[in-house]
Order: C-alpha cells, then structure tokens, then sequence
C-alpha cells in the first residue's frame, strides 16, 4: 500500500474501510487489515514529530491535533513517550495533560472531558480479545469505547478496561485498574477498582 496520507484521502475502496468500520461499530474485525496496519504506522510516525517538536510551542501544538482526533482548546500537554493504536479515535476535550509513559489503545472510541489529568504510565485500553481459545486463535478482536468525564485525575499506572464510563470529579488511585463505570464525586483505587471515598 502508499505511504500517503490514506486518514484523509477518502478515495480508498471498501475492502480497505470495512474492517476500521468494524472496529468502531464494537464488532469483531481483523487488526491486521493493511488499511488499519497502515493507519498505526502513521500514527508512528506522528507521535515522533510530537516527540520532536515538544520545545516549540506552535509546532508542537499542531503536532498535537495531528495525532488526535480533536482537541478542545490549543493546550493540551502529552508527555514523551507516549502510545497510541490509532491516535485519530481519541479526543480530548480542555486543558488535558498526560504525564510521560501512557498508552491508550483506541480500537474504540476514547472521548476525554476537560480538565482531566493523567499520571504517569495510565493505560486506556479499548481493545478486547475472545475469551475462547479456539476463536481468539482466528486473529479477530473487538473493541468498546470508553468515556472519561470532567475534571478527572487517574493516577499513575492506573488501567481503564474496554467499555468503561468514569463520571466528572472522579479521582483514580495509581495502580487502580477500573473494570466498569464510575459515578461521578468519588474516589476509586484498587484491583478491581472500588469506591473508597465520595467527594
């Protein structure tokens, strides 16, 4: 396949869409679809130019939204290094930081509200694999988006899992790894993550 800009080219036949289609409707599909293995190459190769560009602000705010899928406002921080699957299914809204060594896998959807921060080394997964041997060695996979509200603090190496919901003015202890949805004014920490305090 090209190494053009194929995000943006919208010429592209069906066969190369179908499975990104798939992958965002939450039904299994196959990650090593060259469409979709392109699309993570790209992402590479972008994430490098934030990587490059963090000293100059201009640069590095553009570099910013060309790894994203959308940004709120022109200030948002991402530290290096820094992990995305696809960058372009992550959008986040005002005033975000990320602290160096996160990863978010967006097979999925990841929208993020304003005023979030995150700690060093959050994990945002949104890919899932089959449970069953048998089907998991067929290659497909399948994704669940997951919706961070506002003002949300996830503290260091916590984990939020495929299809998870976290409410606005939630803090996430570090190490926590949240395993479904989070009302809003609390504090979660723990493995699965409980609520330990209300706010």
């Amino acid at each position: 396949m090209a190494t053009q800009d194929i995000t943006d080219s919208g010429k592209l036949s069906d066969k190369y869409t179908a499975e990104e289609r798939k992958m965002l409707a939450g039904e299994d599909y196959s990650g090593m679809d060259p469409y979709l293995v392109e699309l993570r190459r790209q992402v590479r190769e972008k994430v490098k130019i934030l990587e490059r560009d963090r000293d100059d602000p201009v640069k590095y705010a553009e570099a910013i939204r060309n790894v994203l899928g959308s940004t709120a406002d022109g200030n948002a921080i991402i530290e290096s290094p820094v992990y995305f699957d696809y960058g372009r299914n992550t959008h986040v809204g005002n005033r975000f930081y990320m602290n160096a060594m996160c990863v978010i896998l967006d097979c999925a959807r990841v929208d993020i509200g304003d005023d979030v921060m995150f700690g060093p080394g959050v994990h945002v997964y949104t890919a899932t694999h089959p449970v069953d041997p048998a089907a998991r060695l067929s290659g497909l996979e399948s994704a669940n988006s997951v919706k961070i509200g506002n003002n949300v603090w996830v503290g260091g190496h916590a984990v939020i899992l495929p299809g998870v919901t976290v409410g606005d003015n939630v803090t996430i202890g570090a190490g926590a790894i949240v395993t479904k949805d989070v009302p809003n004014n609390v504090v979660v920490a723990g493995n699965p993550a409980r609520i330990i305090k209300h706010v």
